[in-house]
């Protein structure tokens, strides 16, 4: 049989303007990285090798996102009741390990070019991270505004990729300024590591961002005990339990809660009262709420301890 359930809030992204952005993003990356790895070769510099380790990692991780993005467009169906919303936040915790184990990878070749100076080829080096720098402003800039329009995670682990990008080309140019003006090879390494530290950073962000999606955590921007209470005030209820409130996604939020009504009101003008006040006051489209009458349901020492205050 077809699966036909309803919905009444519709569980897919569109986010034309996020596709738009991460086609134009990924055809420039995957061009640069070329260009980077093979500079990075011919020049025996770490410090680009590094940026270039990372922008393979961008082209991965944007590969990821725009899977994500054409996944979130499907519908839900008999085995996925939510869709496909959640690959959006997978991908995202994906791409902020990525960028970790990238960054620690840059901090133990640092160490070992330290130990082991190398000399590299200045001329080329400058000239790769300064078309290198050019390239991550215009896409940092692209990412950033994308992001302004439209809240996605993966847009944001794929703009972090693209700071720490920019950040490197800076690195990569100012190690070749030192370099050619030292003459110290130290430098090279040196500025790696520190990018390596600020690359880590933004995947950590990243992976806690979409870490707390996925174990349904109540989301930064809720303060639960106060829906609470706001639930508490709407007329007819006389008390709010097993609330739970968790993001599928970026910016779809669901919540469930069973509530005590008194006995001389309408229980259905209570559920819509209550999915009214979520919707318009808190941005809660998708609410389940459960009416339960104490002295029908077992609710433990809850219950008795509820059913012996209204006495």
């Amino acid at each position: 049989m077809k699966y036909a359930d309803y919905h009444h809030l519709n569980h897919v992204k569109e986010q034309s303007k996020s596709k738009k952005t991460l086609w134009i993003t990924l055809i420039l990356t995957l061009f640069f990285t070329i260009v980077e790895v093979v500079g990075g070769l011919l020049s025996n510099s770490l410090a680009l090798l590094s940026d270039s380790a990372h922008m393979i990692s961008d082209v991965i991780a944007l590969g990821l996102s725009m899977a994500a993005i054409y996944m979130a467009t499907r519908k839900p169906n008999q085995k996925y009741t939510f869709g496909f919303l959640r690959f959006e936040i997978i991908a995202s915790f994906l791409n902020g390990l990525a960028l970790a184990i990238i960054a620690i990878g840059i901090v133990i070749e640092g160490i070992k070019r330290m130990i082991n100076p190398q000399d590299v080829d200045l001329q080329l080096m400058l000239i790769i991270a300064s078309i290198g720098l050019v390239v991550n402003i215009v896409l940092t800039i692209i990412l950033s505004r994308s992001t302004k329009e439209e809240d996605n995670l993966n847009v944001k682990s794929a703009l972090w990729h693209f700071i720490g990008d920019l950040l490197s080309s800076v690195g990569v140019i100012t190690s070749a300024v030192l370099i050619h003006f030292t003459g110290y090879y130290i430098f090279d390494p040196l500025i790696s590591m520190v990018i390596g530290g600020i690359i880590f950073t933004g995947g950590a962000k990243i992976i806690r961002e979409s870490y707390s999606v996925l174990m349904e955590s109540v989301p930064e921007q809720f303060d639960l005990e106060a829906i609470r209470e706001a639930i508490s005030k709407v007329e007819g209820v006389e008390d709010v339990h097993e609330l739970h409130l968790w993001a599928v996604t970026t910016e779809h939020y669901s919540l469930t809660a069973h509530v005590f009504v008194r006995d001389s009101i309408q229980p259905y003008c209570v559920i819509m009262a209550i999915n009214h006040l979520l919707k318009t006051e808190y941005g809660i489209d998708h609410s389940t709420i459960q009416i339960e009458d104490p002295t029908i349901l077992d609710h433990g020492e809850y219950g008795k301890q509820f059913l012996l205050q209204q006495a």
